[in-house]
């Protein structure tokens, strides 16, 4: 009777009404999220057979992973080069969102955030190939170069596979990038800003003691918003570094699917989630720091 009186007791309680409302995303996230990545877990201790994975349970594919030096050089290729593409977006997308937010009339900043979400429109497979013909031999950028007098001669841009593949991340995530650092300043409240030029301090120290670390909670945003997925891009290496240039996810697809290596191709991407989880820790870690020294 006890049990009955709780079990009744907690179905009419708001606990069991927000249980039941997050039921379905909480399973939905279980089957295609946890499941996929327990599986992968797996794998990684088992051992490869015939294109497949049996027993017994071993960690010499970590050891395979960590040692070899092909893993290590692409592993380290790819945080770089998302390292790379993280710090170019945040720049460029900084003072974008730094002029949104301060600079435009406040009835026309939705206009603005419309127009900066236009590249979400098109399908990013076509947005990276368009960049094949920007930055190609005698593409657009030679074209415009060689016309103006600037180049003796096609710089071909594209040849320069890491180089290539920055820049076009630098585009493909650009938004991610501005929104949440606009969302940042808007929260800045600007009676400081008045109060630090009334002291004396000129605009830009007003911008690097006020505005700037109030800000960083969205700066840190954006860089985990744009680091994690670049590290694990797939597409913009293979389109636009023609496989010459592979990131990560290259080379776990080539121990998957060619290879037929499952479980070396499930320990590098487990590690590299470890990788990537660590780092987004310490972000994550700083973020909270700023927003404790906000308050």
């Amino acid at each position: 009777m006890a049990n009955g009186s709780r079990w009744g007791r907690f179905r009419a309680s708001e606990a069991a009404s927000g249980y039941a409302l997050v039921s379905p995303t909480a399973i939905y996230a279980i089957l295609l999220l946890a499941t996929p990545m327990a599986t992968i877990l797996i794998y990684s201790v088992m051992t490869s057979a015939g294109g497949g994975v049996t027993l017994p349970f071993t960690l010499s594919n970590y050891q395979e992973v960590w040692g070899g030096r092909i893993y290590q050089a692409v592993m380290i290729r790819s945080l770089w080069i998302s390292t790379a593409v993280t710090a170019t977006t945040v720049l460029l997308a900084y003072p974008v969102a730094y002029y949104v937010s301060f600079h435009v009339a406040p009835s026309r900043k939705s206009l603005w955030l419309f127009l900066i979400t236009i590249p979400f429109w098109t399908s990013y497979v076509i947005r990276v190939a368009l960049w094949r013909v920007i930055l190609g031999y005698e593409g657009v950028v030679d074209s415009a170069l060689l016309g103006t007098g600037l180049a003796a001669e096609p710089l071909n841009i594209l040849a320069n596979g890491p180089l290539a593949i920055v820049i076009t991340l630098a585009h493909a995530y650009a938004p991610f990038a501005i929104l949440p650092i606009f969302v940042s300043l808007e929260k800045v409240d600007r009676a400081l800003l008045e109060a630090g030029q009334d002291l004396g301090e000129s605009r830009w120290t007003t911008f690097l003691r006020v505005t700037l670390p109030l800000s960083m909670p969205g700066v840190l945003a954006a860089v985990l918003i744009v680091f994690i997925p670049t590290v694990g891009d797939y597409i913009t290496p293979e389109l636009i570094g023609g496989g010459r240039t592979p990131m990560i996810a290259n080379l776990i697809e080539s121990e998957m699917l060619r290879q037929r290596d499952q479980a070396v191709g499930s320990a590098i991407a487990v590690t590299v989630m470890l990788i990537v989880g660590v780092i987004s820790a310490v972000f994550l870690l700083l973020n909270r720091r700023f927003i404790g020294g906000a308050k």
